[in-house]
């Protein structure tokens, strides 16, 4: 009887722990960068917000940062052995802020020095 007691127990504290999402206790807008490109990525910036993705390499993550705001696109400045990518959206008309949650900028820069951003929703 105790041993069934213990499988018990020791299955429902598998349940509690495996039924537990990543973006359970998210309250903004989280947001990586994944470097999809050959370069390393020293410095990016998204959008006007003051903090910066730092030292992510190729093929790597940066942390989740949070936002207030942001969009399926954005602003980017990349800083990469001296020089100084920009992607410069035209307007923003018709796009929604993005609701609270975790989001993955996969950004690659190419040839022409162009930034080429491909928007991922992380679950």
């Amino acid at each position: 009887m105790r041993k069934a007691v213990l499988i018990l127990s020791f299955i429902f504290t598998l349940l509690t722990i495996g039924c537990t999402d990543r973006d359970d206790d998210v309250e903004m807008v989280n947001l990586r960068i994944k470097n999809i490109s050959e370069l390393v990525f020293e410095e990016v910036q998204v959008g006007d917000h003051e903090t910066i993705h730092e030292n992510v390499g190729s093929d790597e993550f940066s942390e989740y940062l949070e936002y207030e705001t942001a969009y399926k696109y954005a602003y980017i400045q990349i800083k990469s052995g001296g020089e100084t990518y920009t992607l410069q959206p035209i307007d923003f008309v018709g796009e929604t802020a993005l609701p609270i949650g975790l989001y993955t900028y996969e950004l690659d820069v190419d040839e022409e020095g162009n930034i080429l951003l491909n928007f991922v929703i992380d679950f």
